[in-house]
């Protein structure tokens, strides 16, 4: 299935750990830790209910305390895209993960979570910007990719939007039990784009 069959018939569980996988790969342009968003990893993995938030909502709180130090119009005076969307992704994160609510924001966190990947993929210098928007929905109606470079689609991008889709399939297939997996599948990404972020800190001095 594509990326937005998968986002649309998932649920709660699979929408949270969806858009949590998202900003979890992008917290290298926030400046956090590896392990900043481990607490709320660990709340999809507990039973409270989920309209209530519980300790999800705690969690998310701690970190954007963590991980905000700057606000958005911080970010965007220092006129850096890739880390305003990524700020975004983590104020816009619902404190009850109410299937609508998880829904919306999961959607959103996977556009700019391959925004994020676009903006920052050498191969994509000189890209325009207004050829954004329609070029990843036709990306996020596409199956997954396969391994090696994808036509029409360059590297960061094409590794992300695997891992989108795998988390969710895993969450799918497997529930709670799927979580160790996509936090895995996560990690790697985060890895990724924190040597691109390196290279690209290391480009402008």
């Amino acid at each position: 299935m594509s990326l937005v069959e998968l986002i649309a018939q998932a649920d709660e569980r699979g929408l949270a750990a969806s858009g949590l996988a998202c900003l979890d790969r992008c917290v290298p342009l926030l400046g956090g830790d590896d392990e900043v968003l481990r607490p709320l990893w660990g709340s999809l993995a507990e039973d409270s209910a989920p309209s209530s938030g519980g300790d999800w909502a705690e969690r998310l709180e701690q970190a954007r305390g963590a991980l905000d130090p700057l606000g958005e119009e911080d970010a965007e005076g220092a006129g850096d895209e890739a880390v305003l969307l990524a700020r975004r992704m983590l104020s816009a994160a619902p404190a009850a993960r109410s299937a609508a609510e998880v829904r919306q924001w999961a959607d959103a966190c996977s556009v700019a979570s391959l925004q994020i990947h676009r903006l920052l993929d050498p191969a994509e210098d000189g890209a325009p910007a207004d050829s954004l928007p329609e070029a990843l929905d036709s990306v996020r109606a596409a199956g997954s990719p396969a391994p090696g470079p994808a036509e029409g689609m360059s590297p960061l991008v094409a590794g992300e939007l695997r891992r989108q889709i795998t988390v969710l399939e895993l969450l799918a297939g497997h529930g709670r039990a799927g979580l160790r997996q996509a936090l895995e599948v996560s990690t790697e990404g985060r890895r990724v784009l924190r040597a691109v972020v390196s290279r690209r800190a290391r480009g402008r001095v």
